[in-house]
């Protein structure tokens, strides 16, 4: 838990004007509200083991490292599109700081919350 309250704090700070809402501690994960629509649940266990998951409109898009996907080349790490399909993971790295990940993700959802991919 203590992961999470560290992102909770550093995610408070850095995108205080980028929050609709005060930042939700849940038991096992955090709510981000962005201004642009975009609600964001991370869910991190460890470096190597996160679920970022975010929905914009009627969107749902997902990071994770669950373990069942291994012929892509960022596995553990991939991305589902908002059509289901999966992808390579275009911002995290497992392994990486998790703020890292967080920090690369959260900017390129308040750029393009359908296409995370970095500029």
């Amino acid at each position: 838990m203590s992961l999470h309250l560290e992102l909770h704090a550093a995610i408070a700070e850095h995108y205080a004007g980028a929050l609709t809402a005060p930042l939700e501690l849940r038991q096992d994960a955090l709510l981000a509200r962005l201004q642009n629509g975009v609600a964001l649940e991370i869910r991190y266990a460890a470096a190597d083991a996160y679920c970022l998951r975010w929905t914009w409109g009627d969107a749902e898009l997902c990071i994770d490292t669950a373990p069942c996907h291994g012929e892509l080349e960022t596995a553990p790490n991939h991305f589902h599109d908002a059509g289901g399909a999966l992808q390579p993971d275009p911002i995290t790295r497992c392994g990486a700081p998790p703020w890292h990940n967080i920090r690369d993700l959260m900017d390129a959802l308040l750029r393009s919350p359908l296409d995370p991919r970095p500029e």
